[in-house]
Formats: structure tokens, C-alpha cells, sequence
């Protein structure tokens, strides 16, 4: 969203207000008494511009096997009731309230209401992550700062039902940030294609473990062929419209191009890895500017000289400090670079964020107020979100998520490719059918790219003791299977193939579970162990999807174990372990490491 021309104080320097309490050590708003009132721009009301009010669809509950089926069957159909509903129509949000004259007009409920106190924001903004949007979470987790100033800065558009619903703190986070080359804000139209409603052109799934200890920023190629799926889009007046789904069709047109939003970009990636992304965030070429001249400029370092005519960055070899449009023309630089393409200039942005991360960790910028609400000011205007993500409240809470990151184990790596071999003349890339699968497989999983702690380490290795010892016989393994979340029918499916192709002839079919589950689980008593460690080599099931515990009886009343189908099951006999490190020739890098373009 571009972030000019929204009507704002730009002439006041919010720093400026901010003085500090000898008395309480802390930074307060001081306005003058006999001036007029500030025309900084009051909180934006619920429900932001555009459609950030829309409600989301609801998730159908497809995939599972119909409930109570005969013994031995497993339902072909959806359980009833589950079909997928149109969305109700968005609320259109009222106008924007600002401030006028001497006096402030103050949205109910809202008066009386204090900043946050500086201690929880400055936890805020220890996050160390790994891309442009997300240094805009860390710039607006400042709660302490004026907050509902701050709210009123943050444009939000649905999110579409394309979502989870919003990332959760005891969950994985998976966040999919979205740099568009839409050409808006002052200067850009230089770049030329100014009419454009611009693209996916810089596109990154940002997934932060479970329990916090690393993170993999995966970049996706603009010129990657993919299918667009149908994207259910909100309009301006509440109404839902289909945009038609492109087989085979560049990635970054899944935003922008025939009215393409953000979330027919999450639908996308989702068709692509696998992966349901928890919120997005967009940023434009102003992003790029106001940030990094906010921090004072960040460090990049060149092993040749550039001159690229037409990023406009005019750099010798050896390190420099850029900011402003010097910055935003570094990034775009990808002719001067590598082979010279998309690829190439992905890893040019990906040493960029890494600089840009050290740069907002150091203490030159965490102990200095100014800097800090300049940061604040210019992350919020330049930041899009979805409408689970809309106001400062909300990014404060990912931002604390996010700062509990190490630079160490933040991994940027790109979907592994290759050349378009339906092309003569090369242009495009398309998955590599080998490698591909394999880091979607580690993403969806929750497997680092990087090592862990050592004690991390030797949690898994105690886990990855469950599948060492005797197996026994498949003729002597007793299960019933469960469909957790599976695509229907993968219940009767799995049993067939158990009792035909793999000798395990004790086993049924016990329908749906009580609740889906994103991994498959296999649940066995002590005693069960040596089946439990056959049955995970047929299935190919790590040692983390073994669960000991009690033993239950199957429909004959004999001791069995059970086996729950889940959302990762890809078919019967697909392997459910994901690689424990990355595959060989798949490029990576880390945050905390200095780089130098090549």
C-alpha cells in the first residue's frame, strides 16, 4: 500500500514530542498547552480501508472420512454439514476520524487509554527476523509509543478465509510476506511501468518453530510456474467475487493481475507447498527507503563493482553503508549480479535482510528513542496486513513471538528449481521434483535448517530412540486406523494397501477421529513397541509420530494399536519422514553471517 498521501503531520517530528522524567527515568508525550492541537491522525476505526473488515470463510472440513461407517468401510463422502459457505458480506467501515482544531475527536470506549508501558515494548523489538515485513513488526512492537497514532497508520485488507486465522502462540508460525513492485509512492514512477497494479515480486514464507529456536525464510521466485487457484476476493463494497484460478502462470502474477489480492497470493503458496500461511504482510518500494534511512542506513558489502543501469546503483567493490533510494536500488539490482536474474537477485535480497536484522538487533538502534519512533512511524505507514493482524496489539504479541529468535538459526533458502523444460528459450523455472518436495516436507514438519541447542539434540536423538530395537513380524501387527484429516477414503485406502501389499492383515478400519491433526500419530503400549517400530517402517513415520501410551481393543475386542491419519498423509505408501537436514545442493544461508555480493 503505498504510504503517501494519507493526510498526515509528515512536518512533525513525533521524536520531538517524546521527553524524558528525570522522576520515573522513562519518555513521555509533551505537547505544548497553548498550541493547537496536533493534526497527527487519531485511531482508525474497526474495520480498516478497503475490505480489512470482511469476515472469512469458513474452512470446510474436507479431507475427512463420513463418520460412523460400516466395519470395514471407509466413507467416500464429506461428513455432511461440512460443505464449504460463501463468506457473509463485509461490514464497509465507517470514515477515518482525525483530529480537528484545538480539540481531538476520541472514538468511544477509547478515552482515558495509556501507551503501553516501555518495558513490554522494548521485549517487542528484540525480534531478529528474517525479512523487510517483519522488520515493520518489529518497528511497530514500540508499543510504548503513542499506540492508537500508531493503529491509525495500519492499512488492512481481508485475508479471504485463505488463512488459518491468525498465528497462535503455542503453535509454529508461518507468515507469508509479500514485497509488490507497484510502482506508488513518491519517486517510484521513475522505475518505469507505473500503471501497474503490481506483482508478487518479492515473495517470502517466513515459518518460526514451535518452540522458537529457529526460523526458515524460504524465498519464492517471482518467474516460478505454478497454478493460481480460484481466489473467493472481497470487494470494496462487501461483496465476494471469484477470481479465476491460471494453470501454469507465474508466481508473482497471483497478486495485483486481474484484481488478484493478497491472500489469492496465500491461496497460491499454500497449492504450492503445502503450507496454510497464519497472517501475510505486504510491503512496497517505500518500505525499502523509510526503513533502512529510519535506522540510519544498514552495511552491505560487494565482491565486485556494480553499475546497473537500470536498478540505478552505482556502488565499487567493499563495503557500504545505504539507505534511502540507494537501498531500494540494491535490492531491485539483479543484471549486475550472479547470472543475472531473478535467482541471483533473491540472494542479493536475502544478504540485504540478514544486514538489515544485525542492524536492528545492535544496541545503536534498541537504546535510541529517536531512532525508535522514527522506526515505529515508518513501519506502520509502509506495512499492509491481513485482517487477523490489524492493529499494533496484535503485531506487538507476533513481535514478542518473533524476538525470542537467534540470528544463529534464522536459515534463508529458495524453492529448489529448474529450467522450464516446456521452454526453448529460458525464462521461467519450475520446481525441482526431487528437492522441492523434500523442503516443503521440513517446513511442514518443523525441521531446522540449522543445528539446534544441545539439549534440543538430545530431545531428538531420546525420540529417535523409539524406532531402534526388534520389529516385529507384519502378520503379527494389530492396528485400526483413524482418519484425522486425511483426503477422504485415505482410511480404506491405507488399510488395502496394509493387508495386500504389506502382510499386516490384523488391521481395520475404524473411521474418523475426534479431531483432525496436522501430523499422523501412531498410539501404542509398552508392551505393543516391537509392532509400533514395524509399522513405522512400512509407513516411513518418524520417531516423534510414535506415542506411547495405553493399550484399547479393536472391533473384536483384542488389544490394538491406533494409527491416525493426518493432514500431511499423501497416500498410502508415501513416506511420512521429512528429511533431518536440508538436501545436498540446496543453497542457504544464515542471519548472523556477513556476506559480500558476487
Amino acid at each position: 500500500m503505498d504510504a503517501q498521501g494519507r493526510r498526515r503531520a509528515e512536518h512533525i517530528d513525533p521524536a520531538d514530542q517524546w521527553v524524558l522524567n528525570p522522576d520515573t527515568g522513562e519518555y513521555e508525550l509533551r505537547l505544548s498547552p497553548s498550541a493547537p492541537q496536533s493534526t497527527v491522525p487519531g485511531p482508525r476505526r474497526a474495520g480498516s480501508r478497503g475490505s480489512g473488515g470482511a469476515s472469512r470463510a469458513r474452512k470446510p472440513a474436507s479431507g475427512r472420512d463420513a463418520r460412523k461407517p460400516a466395519p470395514g468401510r471407509d466413507a467416500r463422502k464429506p461428513t455432511p454439514g461440512r460443505e464449504p459457505q460463501d463468506p457473509p458480506a463485509a461490514e464497509v467501515p465507517g470514515p477515518r476520524r482525525r483530529r480537528a482544531g484545538g480539540g481531538a475527536e476520541v472514538p468511544p470506549g477509547r478515552r482515558g487509554r495509556r501507551p503501553e508501558k516501555k518495558s513490554k515494548a522494548k521485549k517487542a523489538v528484540l525480534w531478529t527476523g528474517g525479512t523487510m515485513a517483519l522488520v515493520l513488526v518489529a518497528a511497530a512492537g514500540a508499543g510504548y509509543l503513542y499506540i492508537e497514532h500508531l493503529n491509525g497508520n495500519i492499512t488492512s485488507v481481508a485475508d479471504d478465509g485463505a488463512s488459518t486465522g491468525g498465528f497462535q502462540k503455542d503453535k509454529a508460525i508461518n507468515i507469508l510476506l509479500i514485497g509488490t513492485d507497484k510502482r506508488t509512492g513518491a519517486g517510484n514512477e521513475s522505475y518505469g511501468d507505473s500503471g501497474s497494479p503490481g506483482h508478487a515480486d518479492t515473495t517470502i514464507l517466513l515459518h518460526v518453530s514451535k518452540d522458537r529456536s529457529n526460523a526458515t525464510a524460504l524465498s519464492i521466485p517471482r518467474d516460478l510456474i505454478v497454478d493460481v487457484p480460484d481466489c473467493p476476493t472481497t470487494q470494496e463494497d462487501g461483496s465476494t467475487k471469484v477470481i479465476p484460478g491460471s494453470p501454469d502462470a507465474r508466481f508473482n502474477t497471483s497478486l495485483g493481475q486481474g484484481g488478484r489480492t493478497p491472500s489469492c497470493t496465500m491461496r497460491t503458496v499454500t497449492e504450492l507447498t503445502g503450507i496454510t500461511p497464519d497472517n501475510f504482510m505486504v510491503a512496497d518500494f517505500n518500505a525499502v527507503k523509510t526503513l533502512t534511512t529510519a535506522v540510519g542506513g544498514v552495511e552491505v558489502c560487494l565482491a565486485k563493482d556494480i553499475d546497473d543501469p537500470d536498478s540505478k546503483l552505482d556502488l565499487p567493490a567493499g563495503t557500504h553503508t545505504i539507505q534511502g533510494e540507494q537501498a531500494l536500488a540494491f535490492v531491485r539490482t539483479r543484471h549486475s549480479v550472479g547470472t543475472g536474474g531473478d535467482l541471483s537477485r533473491i540472494g542479493l535480497q536475502q544478504q540485504f535482510l540478514s544486514a538489515l536484522m544485525r542492524k536492528l538487533k545492535s544496541n545503536d538502534t534498541l537504546t535510541n528513542p529517536s531512532k525508535m519512533v522514527k522506526l515505529a512511524e515508518a513501519g506502520t505507514k509502509a506495512l499492509t496486513v491481513d485482517s487477523q493482524l490489524d492493529s499494533i496489539g496484535k503485531l506487538t504479541d507476533l513481535g514478542m513471538e518473533l524476538g525470542k529468535l537467534d540470528t544463529k538459526n534464522l536459515t534463508f533458502t529458495t524453492v529448489p528449481v529448474i529450467d522450464n523444460p516446456a521452454e526453448t528459450v529460458k525464462a521461467t523455472v519450475v520446481p525441482n521434483p526431487t528437492t522441492a518436495p523434500q523442503v516443503f516436507q521440513m517446513i511442514q514438519q518443523d525441521v531446522s535448517f540449522t543445528a539446534v541447542k544441545q539439549q534440543q539434540a538430545k530431545e531428538q536423538a531420546a525420540v529417535a530412540a523409539r524406532l531402534k530395537g526388534s520389529q516385529a513380524d507384519p502378520s503379527e501387527v494389530r492396528v485400526r486406523i483413524l482418519n484425522g484429516g486425511a483426503p477422504a477414503g485415505s482410511a480404506q485406502e491405507t488399510l488395502n494397501w496394509l493387508q495386500n501389499d504389506e502382510g499386516v492383515t490384523k488391521s481395520e478400519n475404524a473411521g474418523n477421529a475426534d479431531a483432525e491433526l496436522s501430523r499422523t500419530t501412531l498410539e501404542y503400549a509398552p508392551e505393543q513397541a516391537d509392532q509400533a517400530r514395524r509399522l513405522a517402517a512400512i509407513l516411513g513415520l518418524s520417531g516423534s509420530a510414535m506415542k506411547p501410551g495405553e493399550s484399547v481393543t479393536n472391533s473384536q475386542g483384542q488389544p490394538t494399536m491406533t494409527l491416525t491419519l493426518g493432514e500431511d498423509f499423501k497416500g498410502a505408501g508415501v513416506s511420512l519422514t521429512a528429511p533431518a537436514k536440508a538436501p545436498e545442493g540446496v543453497e542457504k544461508s544464515t542471519a548472523d553471517k556477513v556476506e559480500c555480493a558476487k
